[in-house]
């Protein structure tokens, strides 16, 4: 079991603003989509077509429309997976994922849950950061769409 960030609350005891039930959750997006928002999985490397994403606009979450993440902060980090420097303020909420016999930090919207990737120590600067991100768990919208 996970918790989020430093409150200690499991993820079953977290509400969000956004919260369906799993059938609901299963109508509203697809198969793909669910594995990774709900079930925590990753989409594999080289395969999401918002990795190539280079236009300006506002990268948002596939579960709630929740803007995540600004394009300028977006970089080609070499991982396969769409990676960002930054995320929007009042964006994410983050968790110990202790999974693969090792310890990272997962990285949830903070609307409604879903599961978004993971973030890194080894980004660029200024912030140092590398939020490496399932793009199957995102929309892009374009600037002035």
């Amino acid at each position: 079991m996970f918790k989020f960030g430093t409150s200690g609350v499991t993820a079953s005891e977290k509400t969000f603003e956004v919260s369906l039930s799993e059938a609901e959750w299963r109508k509203r997006l697809t198969p793909a989509q669910f594995a990774v928002l709900r079930e925590h999985g990753t989409e594999r490397s080289w395969t999401s077509p918002l990795d190539n994403e280079k236009r300006a606009g506002v990268f948002q979450c596939a579960g709630c429309d929740l803007a995540l993440f600004d394009a300028s902060t977006k970089y080609d980090s070499g991982t396969g997976w769409p990676s960002f420097s930054d995320h929007l303020p009042n964006a994410i909420g983050t968790s110990i994922d202790k999974s693969f016999f090792s310890v990272r930090t997962e990285v949830h919207c903070r609307r409604c849950g879903g599961h978004l990737g993971h973030v890194f120590e080894d980004g660029p600067k200024p912030t140092g950061l590398r939020y490496c991100m399932n793009g199957v768990a995102m929309t892009f919208v374009p600037a002035n769409a």
